[in-house]
């Protein structure tokens, strides 16, 4: 599991030399890991994976579903905690005129991008919003380097709004930093300001290396505060005790997916509802399913169980991609 450190906020503006070699000779060994595979025979690949290799070209000829609803961003006034569901951990969040991003995903397929063609899972579901339909970004806030939560394409695509980062330890050699108004690095029980808000990341129970070997990188969750409102957005994480200390969140954007068969990393709809009582949530919105097939638990199973766990809906505040949520 990677570690984040414990250096202050790293902008880009502020790097040393030393820092941008590192930084361009993990771009590289990314690029070489990338070239090694695309160079391995099919037959090896497929005896290595039968069962992603049977998945991938099982789902070549699947449709995308469109969104159950399209959020009304435009209607969104500056007063106000408005959130709504994009898909998986895609969330568009708007705090009294503060509008946040949280690890943007908008492509059909995620994975290992060789050239032209990406090498992992399809879209169940297509994004409830497009890039063309996103309103002014003020924040995109990364959790993590796993490929279902920091997009390249999408990262890449999200430049030419020029919106500031958050993002884990040791995750920025993945972006091209040039493209974002700043880019800043924290780990657990660091801050960074952004304008109106304050970004905390905290302590979860998860795994931040992209290709497995790369464990030096950081992995999050983020206590947003935005004038009156406080948010915890909790990335990925598996069961942990570490949200007691929160207290007072309005709405917590909890994951609820793939606990099948990966408990040890990903926490169930149960303990998803737990961990946000834990932080004193007012609200919760489960993300982190119905999007992709990560897992082997049935695509509804997550949302009824969350709604068992709860008791109902009244604090819980959607169930479908597409679907927003608002307090005043």
């Amino acid at each position: 599991m990677g570690i984040p450190g414990r250096e202050n906020d790293l902008g880009i503006e502020h790097q040393t030399p030393a820092a941008k070699g590192r930084r361009f000779s993990r771009r590289g060994w990314i690029s070489g890991v990338g070239l090694g595979l695309a160079g391995i025979g099919a037959g090896l690949a497929y005896r290595v994976s039968p069962t992603f290799w049977r998945q991938y070209f099982n789902e070549l000829g699947r449709d995308v579903a469109p969104p159950s609803a399209i959020p009304k961003v435009r209607q969104w006034t500056d007063r106000g905690l408005y959130a709504a569901w994009l898909g998986h951990s895609t969330v568009l969040l708007r705090l009294d005129g503060f509008t946040i991003l949280t690890d943007p995903v908008f492509s059909t397929r995620i994975g290992l991008r060789l050239g032209p063609v990406t090498l992992g899972l399809k879209r169940l579901v297509e994004p409830a919003l497009r890039l063309p339909g996103l309103p002014k970004i003020d924040l995109v806030l990364l959790s993590h380097a796993h490929m279902d939560h920091f997009d390249l394409p999408s990262l890449k695509a999200l430049e030419s709004l020029r919106p500031p980062v958050v993002t884990a330890r040791n995750t920025s050699d993945l972006l091209d930093v040039g493209g974002y108004a700043r880019v800043s690095e924290i780990g657990w029980d660091e801050r960074v300001n952004v304008g109106p808000a304050t970004i905390e990341g905290i302590r979860v129970n998860h795994w931040g290396a992209r290709m497995r070997t790369d464990t030096w990188r950081g992995y999050n969750g983020y206590v947003i505060r935005c004038g009156r409102w406080k948010v915890l957005f909790a990335g990925d994480t598996a069961w942990t005790d570490d949200f007691k200390g929160i207290g007072g969140a309005h709405l917590a954007v909890m994951p609820v997916g793939a606990y099948n068969p990966w408990i040890r990393y990903h926490c169930s709809p149960e303990q998803a509802w737990t961990m946000a009582n834990h932080a004193k949530a007012d609200y919760v919105v489960p993300v982190h399913h119905r999007t992709f097939s990560l897992s082997r638990e049935p695509i509804g199973e997550p949302a009824e169980r969350l709604l068992k766990a709860a008791g109902g809906t009244s604090r819980v505040g959607w169930q479908d991609i597409g679907q927003q949520f608002e307090l005043s």
